[in-house]
Parts: structure tokens; C-alpha cells; sequence
């Protein structure tokens, strides 16, 4: 499923082209994709303009010149793109094979730079879903939300608050949404070998007797932004299903220390590990036993 830095690729791709543009028509193939669309959605849509798009956590935001807000999470197939229309920069487009049947919604748009074109979203899964919503408060999906890893208010002192007397291992506790934002499988796996912390080891011993945070809490901080920040300047990472917005794929899985590595030699200069595979509620986690503890 798409992670942070894999939605906020989609979004960067889309903004520069959905940005500005007024939604025309709105064709919706189908009454669902993991739930049904909410109650007049299309009649909402039509006649707005998007102004802006954003992002919080793994979902995408479509700013609308009403006031509301337009919301979509990807699911694990869920993809945008335009159809008949080339993005400049040619060498980059790539031309998806979605199967047609899969194109749930189109979006016939009027930009006033790039004229009239097609967005459509494809989900052959149709694990992904859309929400329609006026304030964030009232958004079950977002209202919950811990603070997004990359703005200012995410930091060591902020976890240390969350992690204080928590049993639950160090990669569960990252990956609890309210924790913080946005954090999947593969990121919390690579920021844990950055921090050099097991996945297993229990959150709390990482937050000093009184309360503040240790210096590996610091040191997962920055793994966690660093480790985002240098997937998103890749592109994100494409294992299976994943198109960026011009439908190329993104290319951090090619940076992974441990990440699906299991067998191999641990990359730390020096270290002789071999990275290791265990399961986590039903989830891999991947690690150097030999300088992850």
C-alpha cells in the first residue's frame, strides 16, 4: 500500500495540472470502490474549481473553491491519470497499463493554462475510497491523526509523551497513526536501522526514567525524517503496484538498507550481520541483529 512519501509524489505530479482547474463533468463508473461514494458527490464536485491540493498522512486532499474538501486514499492499486494529455517533460511519461474496466471515475477538468483534459482514477483492487468533508474535525479518517512526520511538531519530545510506559515494540508504536502520521511498513523499517534501534525492542525503554526523550529517540527522529525526505526526492519506492502521477514509478527501493533484504549482508561499513526477517502482528520487519539493538 502506498506509503507518505509514494502519496506525496502522486500529489506533486497532480498539483501543477489540477491546481487552478475547474471540474466540468464527473462520470462515476461505479457506486464504490472499498465503500460507497458519499452521498451526492458527484453533484458536489461539478461546477468547483480545485484550488489547491494537499496531504495528511497517506491521503490525498482536494482543496474545492466551496470551502470543502475532496479526499482520496489510494488503497494498494488506486491511480490517477491523464487521459490524452502529455505532461511536458515527455521523457518522463509513461503510458499505464490499467486495464479500462478499472476506470471507476473521470474527471473532465478546464485549466486555464492547460486547457480541457481527463483525470481518472483506476483501482483494480478498489481498496481505496473517497470522503467529501466540510471541517477535518468532523473527518473520521484524518480528526485522529498524529502529527505529520516532516512539519515541526513532530520530534523526539512529542514520541518520548507517547512512547512513556508503552510495552508495545518500538516499530508497532510507529506505526500507530496517532503516534504519528503517515508511517508504513517499509519507511518505520528503514528509520529503525538508520536509529540503529531493533524493531522488537519495547518503545518505553527508549524515554529516560524522567520522561524525556533518550538520545536514540533523537536519533529515530531524524531517521524517520531523513528516510522520508530522501523517498520522496526519489520518487517513492514501486514494489508492486505503485505509478507516480506520470505514471512512472518511483526508484527508493533501490536504496532499502534492510527493507525485503533478508539473507543479505548488513550495508553498515564494517558490520558483519546478516539482515534478518521477523513478523510482527502479521507484518515483515527486517533487521541487522549484529547493529540494531
Amino acid at each position: 500500500m502506498p506509503e507518505l512519501p509514494e502519496v506525496e509524489t502522486v500529489r506533486r505530479g497532480l498539483d501543477p495540472y489540477v491546481s487552478g482547474a475547474r471540474i466540468e463533468a464527473v462520470t462515476l463508473n461505479r457506486a464504490d470502490l472499498r465503500f460507497p461514494f458519499p452521498a451526492g458527490f458527484r453533484a458536489a464536485l461539478e461546477g468547483l474549481t480545485i484550488t489547491r491540493t494537499d496531504r495528511r498522512a497517506k491521503y490525498l486532499l482536494f482543496r474545492l473553491s466551496s470551502g470543502a474538501t475532496w479526499l482520496s486514499h489510494l488503497g494498494m492499486t488506486g491511480a490517477y491519470r491523464f487521459e490524452g494529455f502529455r505532461f511536458k517533460e515527455p521523457s518522463r511519461y509513461y503510458e499505464p497499463e490499467e486495464d479500462r474496466k478499472h476506470d471507476h471515475i473521470v474527471l473532465e477538468l478546464g485549466h486555464p493554462e492547460h486547457g480541457r483534459m481527463k483525470l481518472v482514477y483506476n483501482d483494480a483492487r478498489r481498496f481505496g475510497f473517497m470522503d467529501l468533508f466540510e471541517d477535518e474535525a468532523d473527518c473520521p479518517y484524518l480528526r485522529d491523526l498524529g502529527p505529520e512526520p516532516l512539519s515541526n511538531a513532530f520530534n523526539a519530545a512529542a514520541m518520548a509523551a507517547r512512547f512513556r510506559g508503552k510495552a508495545a515494540p518500538a516499530k508497532a508504536a510507529l506505526l500507530d497513526q496517532r503516534v504519528v502520521a503517515g508511517l508504513g511498513n517499509i519507511y518505520v523499517s528503514e528509520a529503525l536501522y538508520r536509529a540503529r534501534i531493533r524493531p522488537d525492542l519495547p518503545a518505553a525503554r527508549l524515554v529516560l526514567k524522567s520522561g524525556a526523550a533518550s538520545r536514540r529517540l533523537e536519533d529515530l527522529a531524524d531517521g524517520v525524517r531523513t528516510v522520508l525526505t530522501e523517498a520522496i526526492e526519489a520518487g517513492g519506492s514501486t514494489l508492486r503496484d505503485f505509478r507516480a502521477a506520470d505514471g512512472g514509478s518511483g526508484y527508493f527501493q533501490h536504496r532499502f538498507a534492510v527493507y525485503d533484504r533478508e539473507g543479505e549482508p548488513c550495508p553498515t561499513p564494517g558490520c558483519r550481520g546478516v539482515i534478518q526477517r521477523i513478523v510482527q502482528s502479521g507484518r515483515s520487519s527486517f533487521f541487522c541483529p549484529a547493529c540494531q539493538h
